[in-house]
């Protein structure tokens, strides 16, 4: 639920293993909003983060358009029921 590098999100909204979370990912413009099982975990807006991971600024940090991406950190991860909806401008 992080902005990777850049904003940390609020930790311990996480089910426990073996049950499916729920996340809603939110962005408009350079803001970036991130709800895990119904609580605001991520809100943040991108073009005023300075501070970054190791010091070395995010590549895309400042990017408009571009590719949306899934992760996991050492375990196995399973995705269901993914859905992207274009927000009215």
């Amino acid at each position: 639920g992080s902005a990777y590098g850049m904003v940390a999100a609020t930790r311990g909204y996480l089910r426990p293993t073996g049950e499916w979370n729920h996340q809603l990912v939110t962005v408009k413009g350079s803001t970036i909003q991130v709800e895990l099982n119904g609580y605001l975990i991520l809100d943040a807006d991108l073009s005023t983060v300075i501070e970054f991971k190791d010091n070395t600024p995010h590549p895309g940090k400042d990017r408009t358009s571009g590719h949306f991406g899934f992760a996991g950190h050492n375990d196995p991860v399973a995705f269901r029921n993914v859905r992207i909806k274009r927000l009215e401008e």
